[in-house]
């Protein structure tokens, strides 16, 4: 097999994977790329000198301000998270992604209400309803691309969602230099960084219109016939493919045993259905998996990379940008090898215990380094520096196709379509609270821990290795209906039908197409 082979559950009709589906895939993921600009323009515009005596920042009161502006935006990515669950559920996939992107650019547009003489409250408003918006983002776009998905690739689509935050990313990162770089210091050179957020906010509402609803959700609603027309639209295939004809009975077996198992699927009904056994496991696994995403110390780089860099003997603000530009591009290069080449052929699994094992002794070196070589009581940077700065970049070459975009697959392919959006929404949510405590946490982390910062994170990612081991099963391949199987969801309910059974799509036959005549077979897959 090569590495771009495809692991499928059942022989697939190549038409399935046509343009459509990574152009469905590619638009929702764009959303990724608001929230990948901000986390890392922020750190640099914060760093520049002409931002900092615009706003009265100073070593005295620089890290609290800068804790509060980073951390108001994921306060809003919080609720926004959490919000957004009831509109997504009601109104759909689709609608959410533009509404998404409408509240992110209006609070792109109140970061520019701020000045000298009015104050940080237009960023502090602005970046709180940004979030919001990045926050709808997080749990709408992972959710969406999973649905439409064919299992072979279903990886790779939805870590469009991760390569378009990274590409957000590295923009952030090299726009800040590039003002740094070119331009004197004014209110122009800080206030251009943050009016770029607006063209990306405005691109998701303008592409979000050609999106089609997911046929999953479609089904979900009852609204039968248009779910076939756009699955048949997704998938290049007539209604009544075979094909087709099996997903969409899959997919119906799957709501009937999930509607019986809540009895109706009412929200009260849901969140009961989360401590059940065989949706508790799955929930806790992305939840700790959202948790050491963030405790590798990847936003607190995203963040703060400025400082992170000055920890190690990085001086000057354009040199701290420049290196902080070239960790954005080892993320971005990462990110895409992970996307092309390993997400659906190495699998889940594999990729989190090849990344934690890296990236915690990275952390763990450049830690040692700073408490041995003391970076902050020599004149310039040292030789050995320089090999933390290089660890940096090791780290990240760990971090990137692994934990960078792996649990978000995860989170998107593991829940049953009636609780998939409640969880998810939840699981953001979660998300976003860890990275608030660690933006809150960072610039008083490096002042009173200097080289334990890299420690704890070390120790955290090393811990992440084992959570991995012994709890987290590898899920490539499998369509998401077969995900009951795999985490032991049984049916406890009377009348509920059974998944275990020999249903159409488990028959025992070669080609995996049901028990229907070998040579009709054959024809309706040509």
């Amino acid at each position: 097999m090569g590495l771009w082979s495809l692991h499928e559950d059942k022989p697939t009709p190549p038409q399935v994977y046509n343009w459509k589906i990574y152009f469905y895939s590619a638009v929702a993921a764009f959303g990724a790329f608001l929230y990948g600009y901000d986390s890392a323009f922020i750190g640099g515009t914060l760093a520049l000198a002409s931002f900092k005596e615009e706003f009265g920042i100073n070593a005295k009161n620089s890290a609290k301000l800068s804790a509060n502006i980073v951390s108001t935006y994921q306060a809003g990515a919080f609720f926004g998270a959490l919000l957004s669950f009831p509109f997504c559920e009601r109104f759909g996939r689709k609608w959410t992604i533009l509404l998404a992107g409408g509240v992110f650019t209006l609070g792109a547009c109140l970061h520019l209400i701020s000045n000298s003489s009015t104050g940080l409250a237009g960023i502090y408003v602005g970046r709180a309803i940004g979030g919001l918006g990045v926050g709808a983002v997080s749990l709408v776009v992972p959710i969406y691309i999973a649905e439409i998905s064919p299992p072979a690739i279903r990886g790779r689509l939805v870590g469009l969602y991760e390569a378009l935050l990274q590409i957000g990313g590295l923009l952030g990162f090299w726009i800040n230099y590039a003002v740094s770089t070119t331009m004197s210091p004014s209110k122009t050179q800080w206030t251009i960084p943050i009016a770029i957020q607006i063209i990306p906010g405005g691109l998701v509402v303008i592409l979000g219109v050609f999106l089609v609803e997911s046929p999953r959700w479609l089904r979900s609603k009852g609204r039968i016939e248009q779910a076939e027309r756009t699955l048949s639209t997704i998938r290049n295939l007539p209604q009544d493919h075979i094909y087709l004809v099996e997903e969409n009975a899959a997919l119906d077996d799957q709501l009937a045993y999930e509607r019986a198992k809540t009895h109706g699927g009412n929200l009260i009904a849901r969140l009961k259905e989360i401590a059940l056994p065989g949706i508790r496991n799955r929930f806790t696994i992305a939840f700790m998996l959202f948790l050491f995403q963030n405790a590798t110390g990847i936003n607190a780089i995203n963040y703060y990379s400025p400082t992170v860099f000055r920890s190690i003997g990085i001086t000057g603000t354009n040199t701290g940008l420049l290196t902080t530009g070239v960790f954005g591009c080892v993320k971005n290069v990462c990110t895409y090898i992970w996307l092309l080449f390993l997400i659906d052929r190495l699998g889940r699994r594999l990729l989190l215990l090849i990344g934690a094992a890296g990236a915690s002794f990275c952390m763990l070196y450049i830690g040692g380094y700073i408490a041995i070589g003391k970076p902050e009581q020599q004149s310039g940077i040292t030789s050995g520096g320089i090999s933390a700065v290089a660890f940096i970049y090791i780290w990240t070459a760990f971090y990137g196709p692994t934990f960078n975009g792996t649990p978000w697959v995860i989170a998107a392919e593991l829940f049953p379509q009636h609780t998939r959006t409640l969880i998810q929404s939840l699981l953001s949510a979660s998300q976003w609270i860890w990275q608030f405590v660690i933006a809150r946490a960072t610039p008083y982390m490096f002042e009173s821990m200097g080289y334990g910062v890299y420690l704890f994170f070390g120790c955290f990612t090393f811990l992440a290795f084992w959570y991995v081991w012994f709890f987290v099963p590898e899920t490539k391949g499998r369509s998401l209906e077969d995900m009951d199987r795999l985490f032991g969801f049984k049916s406890s309910a009377p009348g509920t039908p059974d998944l275990e059974r020999r249903s159409v799509r488990d028959e025992p036959v070669k080609d995996g197409l049901s028990s229907i005549d070998s040579k009709e077979k054959d024809e309706r897959l040509e």
